[in-house]
This record gives C-alpha cells, sequence and structure tokens, in this order.
C-alpha cells in the first residue's frame, strides 16, 4: 500500500532498509523500513535537501578499531551518518533529526528485555552528543511501524496500524 502524497509528489526511487541497514543521499529517494524494537533515526539537512535513514537493533558492541563499522548497532550507524554528514560538506548541527520505534515487542519478559528502551535511549543520546535537533519521534508502546521517508522534503510517513502506548513528540520542522 502506497502512503498517501501531498501533491503529485512522487519518488524516483525506494530504497528498503532491512535491519542493520543504512542508506544516505538525496534526490526523488523514498526510504522504507518495517520497525519493532528496532529504531530508525532519520537525518535531513533542510537547504541541502540530503539525509538518511539507519535501522539499527541494537545499542553497541565491543569493536577492533579497524573493524568495518556495522548498521546493526546505533553507536555505529550513528558513525555511519556523521562520516556522510562530513563528506557533504556539512555539520551535524544543520541537521534535523526524527527518532521512531523501541517497541516492547517482549512484553511477557517483565521488562526485563526492553530493547526498545534502551535504542530509544542511545538513539536520543547520540543525537543530543552532536547538537542534532530532535524535531520529532514516535517511540516505545507495542507493534510494528513502517515508516517512509521521502530525502525530497524532509516529511516522514508512518503507518502504526496494530500499536499502542506510543509516545509521541512534534515540535518545529517537517
Amino acid at each position: 500500500m502506497k502512503p498517501a502524497l501531498n501533491g503529485t509528489d512522487e519518488p524516483g526511487q525506494t530504497v528498503v532498509l532491512g535491519a542493520g541497514d543504512f542508506y544516505f543521499g538525496g534526490g526523488r529517494t523514498r526510504i522504507s523500513t518495517l520497525l519493532g524494537s528496532c529504531v530508525s533515526i532519520t537525518l535531513w539537512h533542510p537547504r541541502q535537501r540530503i539525509g538518511g535513514m539507519c535501522h539499527y537493533m541494537m545499542t553497541e558492541r565491543s569493536r577492533a578499531p579497524d573493524s568495518a563499522l556495522d548498521a546493526r548497532y546505533a553507536s555505529e550507524a550513528f558513525d555511519l551518518f556523521l562520516q556522510h554528514v562530513e563528506a557533504a560538506g556539512t555539520r551535524p548541527c544543520e541537521y534535523q533529526a526524527k527518532l521512531f520505534g523501541g517497541a516492547n515487542m517482549f512484553t511477557g519478559s517483565g521488562g526485563k528485555m526492553n530493547i526498545g528502551r534502551r535504542n530509544i535511549e542511545l538513539g536520543r543520546s547520540l543525537l543530543s552528543s552532536q547538537h542534532i535537533a530532535l524535531v520529532a519521534e514516535h517511540v516505545a508502546g507495542s507493534g510494528r511501524r513502517k515508516l517512509h521517508f521521502d530525502l525530497w522534503s524532509g516529511d516522514v510517513w508512518l503507518a502504526f496500524p496494530e500499536g499502542a502506548d506510543a509516545k509521541v513528540r512534534n515540535s518545529h520542522g517537517r
């Protein structure tokens, strides 16, 4: 099912992210993903109309300094963002961020396995550490979310069909 679009905005290409995937680019690109306890951060530069999305599963791991970054981990997905931000000749503080996901998919565990909560907390912390404005979030609760992020406008389209109890925050920005 295609999300409702404003006017005649149609993507030139759609990039679908699975768990542990990352994409950064521009143009008429739409990035889509499906989330449970995983978290996605979208970064968007309103003047350059570039940005990206990550889909991380866990917070972090011990990593050898010479090993490749792995976007399954929040800290490493964020490092990938910072590399692309620098390569674009921009600064992190020029971007707007949105945070999604982190549902508690293991409700029978008495909260011991709330991976989603830890993913949300680290996502917020990473953004704050680089002075990136978090302009919206739809996090926690239970259930799956489907996202579509349009790089040409910065708009994020969200479906939360069977979800409940999400925390929603939206401030300035798109």
